[in-house]
């Protein structure tokens, strides 16, 4: 039995020639995607709608094959800024110094680089449809809801709230909007680690929130909804959705299921192709594209 998920690949051009070549626990590199040395195109984005993102490069290519190959990094918000700012990255032993020619982040991220110059502007282009529990197929300990988050059998999967800052907000928000006065103290105590059996992600949430509940060190995580949608469409047999509003077909976010807005702009003048691939994300092709994968419009 396989002791990792098997996640598909992707990429801007999926198909290209190579081998591959990683072992789970020590050589995995999921969230950096393409040839840096030969793409027309580089984009940093973070890595919550990277499903989205992967086809709608796919299709960027398609429309423009001149550009050849665009390479794009799907990581938390903090690895690219640091990595723009420092001018590369160190990934194990390998240096990768690629910077963007567009950068994609919830709207505090950019607020940041525009301030410091390394961003013009930036607008918003797609937004997310809530928060969702995501549990085993079958929900084993039937989970319903928050307030089940406090029972003693259950433990959490939440994202890192010192390197996931964003996300982590999010979903803490959401959950206490999501429960009783007379339960929030319990749930901060449970999402703070003081009380309770709770797991923490590490560095790249959008990957080890599954991986922790197929491992059985969680029983059950909260997500986005389109990650959630993303898990049970690639891993059918693994995972289901429980939902805060609505339906696992058609999230209707209670009152207080925070939804996020992600924001897009230009690295510096965009280089060649920075200012046709914003265009391209403002289409109707991938207005598609992102409904089809669980987001909207904002």
């Amino acid at each position: 039995m396989s002791t990792s998920l098997n996640w598909p690949r992707e990429a801007a051009c999926p198909d290209a020639g190579g081998s591959s070549w990683h072992h789970a626990g020590s050589n995995l590199c999921l969230d950096f995607h393409g040839d840096p040395l030969h793409a027309g195109l580089a984009v940093f984005s973070d890595g919550n709608h990277h499903m989205g993102l992967a086809e709608t490069l796919q299709g960027f290519v398609a429309a423009h094959p001149e550009v050849g190959e665009v390479f794009y990094a799907s990581t938390p918000p903090g690895v690219l800024v640091a990595a723009l700012r420092d001018g590369g990255l160190w990934l194990g032993n390998l240096r990768l110094t690629r910077l963007p020619e567009v950068f994609i982040s919830p709207p505090g991220i950019l607020d940041a680089l525009a301030r410091d110059g390394l961003v013009a502007s930036h607008r918003p282009f797609m937004a997310s449809r809530g928060n969702v529990l995501l549990v085993s197929k079958g929900n084993p300990l039937g989970i319903r809801g928050v307030t089940d988050l406090l029972r003693e059998d259950v433990r959490l999967f939440i994202s890192s709230p010192e390197h996931e800052k964003a996300s982590y907000e999010v979903y803490r928000e959401t959950l206490l909007n999501l429960v009783g006065d007379g339960e929030r103290e319990r749930l901060t105590a449970r999402l703070e680690g003081r009380e309770g059996d709770t797991v923490f992600g590490e560095r790249i949430h959008h990957r080890e929130a599954p991986q922790a509940i197929f491992d059985g060190h969680a029983n059950v995580a909260v997500v986005y909804y389109h990650l959630a949608l993303r898990y049970c469409r690639i891993f059918p047999e693994t995972f289901e959705i429980v939902p805060l509003g609505g339906n696992a077909d058609n999230p209707r976010p209670l009152p207080g299921n925070v939804c996020t807005t992600y924001h897009v702009g230009l690295v510096g003048d965009g280089g060649r192709w920075g200012a046709a691939f914003i265009d391209y994300i403002y289409s109707d092709a991938v207005t598609a594209i992102y409904a089809g994968h669980g987001l909207r419009r904002p």
